[in-house]
Formats: C-alpha cells, sequence, structure tokens
C-alpha cells in the first residue's frame, strides 16, 4: 500500500471514530504531500514523500520545544499526539547500536582520517540513514568517530 493509499484510509477510519486529533493531522500530512506535489510536478517517489514526513516531524519537534519553553503544557501534548501520527508514517528508526555500525562502516568506504573529512563522511552517510536517523545524532557519532 502506497503512502498516499495508507494516508486516505487513516483518514477515513479517523473520521468514523470521530478521532479529531488524528483526522486534522492526516490531513496535514495529506496537504503537504500534495503541496509538495503540486511544486515538483510530478508524483512523489517514496524518498521525496520520506523528505515531507520529515520536515513535518521537525517541525513538529520544534513547536513542542517552543511550547514547553513558553509553558503552554497544552499545546505541547496536542503537538506530541500529532509527532506520534507522523511518526506512525516513517520507517523504522535505527537503534544508536544500528548508527553507529553504518556510521564506521561509511567512515571505512569513504576512507576517512580525521575530522577534516567529516563532510565527506556525512555526504556518504546520509542517503543510508535518511529517515531512520536523526541528522544530529548521526553527526554526533561521526565526530566521535573521527576524534
Amino acid at each position: 500500500m502506497s503512502l498516499s493509499d495508507e494516508i486516505m484510509d487513516d483518514m477515513k477510519k479517523a473520521i468514523k471514530a470521530h478521532d479529531k486529533v488524528k483526522l486534522n493531522t492526516v490531513r496535514m500530512i495529506k496537504s503537504a504531500l500534495m503541496n509538495e506535489k503540486i511544486k515538483l510536478g510530478h508524483k512523489l517517489s517514496p524518498d521525496e514523500e520520506l523528505t515531507v514526513l520529515n520536515h513535518e516531524k521537525k517541525q513538529r519537534e520544534e513547536s513542542i520545544a517552543e511550547f514547553t519553553k513558553a509553558s503552554r503544557k497544552d499545546l505541547a501534548d496536542e503537538t506530541k499526539k500529532e509527532l506520534t501520527i507522523v511518526e506512525g508514517y516513517m520507517p523504522k528508526q535505527l537503534s544508536k547500536d544500528e548508527l553507529d555500525k553504518i556510521v564506521s562502516e561509511t567512515i571505512s568506504e569513504v576512507g576517512a582520517k580525521g575530522k577534516s573529512d567529516f563532510g565527506k563522511v556525512m555526504k556518504a552517510l546520509m542517503p543510508k540513514v535518511k529517515g531512520r536517523a536523526d541528522g544530529k545524532e548521526a553527526s554526533a557519532l561521526v565526530r566521535d568517530h573521527l576524534s
């Protein structure tokens, strides 16, 4: 089942269940995917869909941080629910050990020797872990390995 089909199916279920949070979140995801499709002028590839989902996830994480900083627990809780829904459409996240292994392999492939090769390693690493690991976590591991 494609992501679009899955989203439409979940939207119907949310309508029937009167789940407003899920319905609104799924509609926002559908809208973001449609906007990207229009912007690019073609049907989205799975990689492009993942990029849109990553953007939606990042937006919600930033919102949660801002709401928490502003002592708006009600809005932070609502956004956490949305984040959980968005994460449900994303691929399974890599564990710390799995990410560490991929970082080590990538460093070997690239032949990185020190901190000056950080950019080369990240350029090779990110396509491998896109959507399955946080970029900040990946860059921290690369820095640790190159130190």
